[in-house]
């Protein structure tokens, strides 16, 4: 059976990035419902579309079980997240990537996803393809100029230009 994706998408969010894998687990019959990282289910794309999410973040704290995937689709909110950090959309994504990942679960995302990742301190030893931007801000984790990365539970690609890398592989583990 397939597994359940649980897809957090930051506002504004990335929309070449967030369709690819929408488009990719419909297609492949996955399962998966889209979070905002925002106080409401309305957030819009870089180039100003908006878009309705299934939920907001806060509403997947405590669900974590529920699923087996978790997606970060990167935006251009995470060049300003510092100056956001205190808000509680972002402090609930930050609770919901450290529960995913202490779980064990497939941890996903493309851009600065790995650093957002490595900000919860689940990324210890592990190849990351992350933005050349983001990549001085990895800690734990061992950045790589690799278009995409898989390791472990880890699926990261640098852009959402190189998405497609690591998505044959992302899409058999989530039919299994």
């Amino acid at each position: 059976m397939a597994k359940k994706v649980a897809v957090l998408a930051v506002n504004p969010v990335n929309g070449f990035g967030l369709f690819q894998y929408l488009e990719a687990f419909f297609e492949n019959g996955i399962s998966y419902k889209v979070f905002a990282v925002a106080e409401s289910k309305e957030i819009k794309t870089n180039s100003g579309i908006t878009l309705f999410t299934d939920d907001v973040v806060a509403n997947l704290k405590g669900h974590e079980g529920e699923y087996d995937a978790l997606v970060f689709s990167c935006g251009d909110a995470v060049p300003v997240f510092k100056e956001y950090a205190e808000k509680q959309y972002n402090i609930d994504l930050m609770e919901v990537i450290k529960t995913f990942g202490e779980k064990g679960k497939l941890m996903i995302g493309h851009c600065a996803a790995a650093m957002m990742f490595n900000f919860t301190g689940v990324t210890a030893g592990k190849k990351l393809a992350v933005h050349p931007l983001a990549k001085p801000a990895i800690q734990t984790g061992i950045a790589t100029d690799e278009k995409s990365v898989i390791d472990g539970n880890f699926y990261t690609a640098q852009d959402e230009n190189t998405i497609w890398t690591m998505m044959p592989e992302l899409i058999k583990v989530l039919k299994a």
